[in-house]
C-alpha cells in the first residue's frame, strides 16, 4: 500500500467542476460568525458537487485569507452568492422549488440517519450560527428540520463538521455518482 500522488487523484479542473451534474442540494449558512467555517463549507460543497453555498446575513464572504486559506481554492469552484437578509433568500429558493431543509434540534426534527431525501427533489440545506443555531423564523418556514444524533455529553457540533455530515449523507442517499 501507498499513497496516491496528487496526479494520480484525478481530480477535475475548476472548468470540469463548473461543467459537471451537481448534488440537487445547495448549502444555505446563516449568520456564520467563523470564517474558517465557512472556508471548510467550500471544501465540503467542492468534494461533493454541491451546487452553490448562500451566504447569509453576516457571514463571511469570499476574498478574505481565513475563508481561503481553510477552503484550499474551493472559492473558485463552488459558486456562491451573498444574501443580506437570509429570509428573503430562503422564500426565494422555496419559491424556485427548493426544500427548505435546516439543521438544527426543534420538537419534530427527523434524525438525519432516517431523513431520506427523494430523487428528483432540490434541497436547500441550512446552517445556522455557532451560537444560536438556525434563527426561529427561518425553522417556522422550513419544509424539515433534520437532526444529527449525538449521545455524548454535548448538545451540538462545530458547523464545518455538521456540514460534511449531512452534505455526505446527501451525496450517499442521493446516488453516490
Amino acid at each position: 500500500m501507498r499513497k496516491l500522488a496528487n496526479e494520480e487523484l484525478e481530480r477535475k479542473s475548476i472548468e470540469e467542476f463548473k461543467k459537471s451534474e451537481k448534488l440537487p442540494v445547495v448549502i444555505f449558512l446563516d449568520n456564520i460568525r467563523s470564517l474558517n467555517n465557512v472556508g471548510s463549507a467550500f471544501r465540503t460543497a467542492d468534494a461533493f458537487l454541491v451546487e452553490k453555498i448562500y451566504l447569509g446575513g453576516i457571514t463571511g464572504t469570499p476574498p478574505h485569507r481565513d475563508i481561503t486559506k481553510t477552503a484550499l481554492g474551493a472559492t473558485e469552484s463552488v459558486e456562491w452568492e451573498h444574501m443580506p437578509d437570509t429570509m428573503a433568500g430562503i422564500k426565494k429558493l422555496k419559491e424556485d422549488g427548493y426544500k427548505i431543509v435546516s439543521v438544527e434540534q426543534v420538537d419534530k426534527s427527523v434524525m438525519l440517519s432516517n431523513f431520506q431525501p427523494i430523487a428528483g427533489e432540490k434541497y436547500c440545506l441550512v446552517f445556522g450560527n455557532e451560537v444560536f443555531g438556525v434563527d426561529e423564523k427561518i425553522v417556522e418556514v422550513s419544509d424539515k428540520c433534520i437532526e444529527i444524533p449525538q449521545h455524548g455529553t454535548k448538545h451540538s457540533l462545530n458547523i464545518s463538521v455538521s456540514v460534511g455530515i449531512v452534505i455526505w449523507d446527501f451525496y450517499n442517499k442521493l446516488g453516490n455518482k
